[in-house]
């Protein structure tokens, strides 16, 4: 019992912290695996700029945007970008640039504007995303989520991963 009530206390000090941060709207320290900036940053363009995938619409759109243009599938490669479904909790999706592969089921992200409150806007790097889906194939995940020091238990419905490389129609 002793357990619960000191990560109570804890996530108290964080909510506080983090309360702290969402009222100044001047730069916010870098932490919690946040970089320190001072301004709004959203996942699209933070993907499309370090991926190089141009592609424009919300998040979720993208899976369908790249079809025929780049190669996309359910195997991560670092440089590619993970794209998550639009949810009642993701009403735009979201995609995260792969960092690093570490095993068949788990990688490391760099992606923008995964937080709330104060840290809404932030760039994350190597945040680690955990595939938990039944066959193995990248259609559902779990994030890491900073602040709270642990991953997500939310599962996010997820499309795969657009590759930077592009495709090229043929030549009639």
């Amino acid at each position: 019992m002793s357990g619960f009530i000191l990560r109570l206390a804890l996530l108290a000090l964080v909510g506080g912290a983090l309360s702290a941060c969402g009222s100044t709207r001047g730069p916010i320290a870098a932490g919690y695996g946040y970089e320190a900036s001072n301004g709004y940053q959203s996942c699209v363009p933070y993907a499309r700029a370090r991926s190089g995938i141009d592609l424009r619409g919300d998040g979720w759109q993208w899976w369908d945007a790249a079809l025929g243009r780049y190669d996309r599938d359910q195997r991560p490669r670092p440089g590619s970008v993970l794209v998550l479904q639009r949810t009642s909790r993701l009403r735009d999706g979201h995609v995260a640039v792969v960092a690093r592969v570490l095993g068949p089921r788990e990688i490391r992200v760099d992606h923008a504007n995964w937080a709330s409150g104060g840290l809404k806007g932030r760039v994350a790097r190597d945040q680690a995303v955990i595939d938990v889906s039944e066959r193995n194939d990248w259609s559902a995940v779990r994030v890491w989520y900073p602040p709270a020091g642990v991953v997500g238990s939310t599962v996010f419905p997820a499309y795969g991963f657009i590759h930077p490389t592009r495709r090229w129609a043929a030549v009639e």
